[in-house]
């Protein structure tokens, strides 16, 4: 008889491995859940091509898996440090920001201690739903591996936390394919395969198209490279005391209850937090570069602000794009070996992995909890992380609260809602998992 799991996890990067921390917590001596987690990658990796030389995280290691729901969890950043023999050293640094190759070690050390309940390797495309005495009481989730083999498992509830897509403007869609267009996710590997650039142009404004400017600049090839955006400048992220108040978990549940015109007026006020900025020493050593560049006489390096992309074409001798530049109203074109999509992530691969549960999902609307509403005869559970966006407030893509929100889902899953009704809120109390 195939086993049924309490849960399945799509994805097994930080939030989930988050989940898997407040369950393991929270039901320390007494009986376990039976939790399985499904995992594309061959093994752990964290945003594994932007794993830059001089590249830090912009939050506070404190806002790790586990600290902010349960400061005395062993799986703390502080007691990576302590196991790994660095937390003398790292405290001498002074910083509240380790590097991302450090924070991503972290990630893999706490991915390794539930090695046992992931399944790696594996891509979940499809999710059924299983009907048994005229309701819906399981979902069936199939996945394929790399030779092509199909894996179905049942649960009683689901877990989907699958990251950003990367976000492809419509001027590039047709140079889909072409290994010398690449978003900024696929970056080291990408630009590895390509040493012989020599004029590349880095698409965006954001962080990580700063940082992917400043690794090409210092590059030994030293190739020319274009910053080409639509703003005027690069503006800094405002990560000042009070408006950081919009990352706090109890701003969670101001935004959870504001009507939806108001949501959006709340996204809007502070995207400036997060979208189309970048860390502010990280503007200051693109500008000193420039300057040092301007005392040099050089002209290797440029940003060509507000300056858009109209369209794009390739051939044999490169990529060639169609600039128009919105403070003259001039149009050039320009050519170049490589193109970075510095361009952004879609959070919309859950409405396609759970299509075949439309009819039972209706608007794929959710509760306080991150648990999609459903029809009556609809059973299972399903919670998402990093795609409430919308009515969670802006932290719910980041790290911000992910030890928080995880604690949250393991508290609904094992407070006994798996019987309860949906509904678009359901009331219940938010012990700390």
């Amino acid at each position: 008889m195939q086993p049924i799991h309490d849960l399945i996890g799509i994805g097994f990067g930080p939030s989930n491995i988050a989940l898997a921390i407040a369950l393991k917590e929270r039901c320390e001596g007494g009986k376990p859940v039976d939790a399985l987690f499904i995992e594309r990658q061959e093994s752990f990796a964290w945003h594994p091509h932007m794993l830059l030389d001089q590249a830090h995280m912009q939050i506070s290691f404190l806002k790790d898996l586990a600290t902010l729901r349960n400061p005395t969890s062993r799986f703390t950043f502080v007691n990576y440090l302590h196991e790994s023999g660095r937390l003398p050293d790292f405290i001498n640094l002074k910083s509240f920001y380790p590097s991302r190759r450090e924070f991503n070690d972290y990630l893999d050390w706490a991915a390794r201690q539930f090695a046992h309940a992931c399944a790696y390797g594996e891509t979940v495309f499809e999710v059924l739903p299983e009907k048994r005495g005229g309701e819906i009481e399981l979902l069936r989730v199939r996945s394929r591996n790399a030779a092509g083999r199909i894996q179905e498992r049942l649960a009683r509830n689901l877990v989907v936390s699958v990251g950003g897509t990367p976000k492809i403007p419509d001027c590039f869609s047709a140079l889909h394919g072409d290994p010398r267009v690449f978003h900024s996710s696929n970056y080291l590997r990408s630009i590895g395969r390509l040493e012989t650039a020599r004029r590349v142009a880095v698409i965006g404004a954001g962080q990580s198209a700063a940082e992917i400017f400043m690794d090409l600049q210092s590059r030994a090839h030293a190739p020319q490279v274009d910053l080409v955006m639509r703003a005027r400048s690069i503006r800094p992220a405002d990560d000042s005391p009070f408006v950081n108040e919009v990352f706090n978990v109890d701003y969670t549940d101001y935004v959870f209850s504001r009507p939806m015109d108001e949501r959006v007026a709340l996204l809007d006020e502070v995207a400036h937090t997060n979208y189309a900025v970048a860390d502010l020493d990280l503007i200051r050593s693109i500008f000193q570069t420039l300057y040092e560049q301007k005392v040099a006489r050089g002209n290797r390096l440029s940003v060509l602000r507000q300056h858009e992309v109209t369209a794009a074409r390739s051939n044999a001798s490169g990529i060639h794009l169609e600039l128009r530049d919105h403070d003259t109203g001039l149009q050039c074109i320009k050519r170049y070996d490589a193109i970075v999509l510095a361009t952004g992530y879609a959070r919309k691969q859950h409405l396609e992995l759970l299509a075949p549960l439309e009819p039972y999902l209706g608007d794929f609307s959710v509760d306080r909890f991150y648990r999609l509403a459903a029809s009556e005869d609809f059973r299972p559970n399903i919670f998402l992380q990093g795609a409430c966006e919308d009515t969670h407030g802006i932290s719910d893509t980041l790290l911000s609260v992910v030890s928080v929100r995880t604690g949250e889902i393991g508290n609904a899953l094992l407070a006994g809602l798996v019987d309860t009704v949906h509904s678009t809120r359901v009331e219940v109390s938010s012990p700390t998992v």
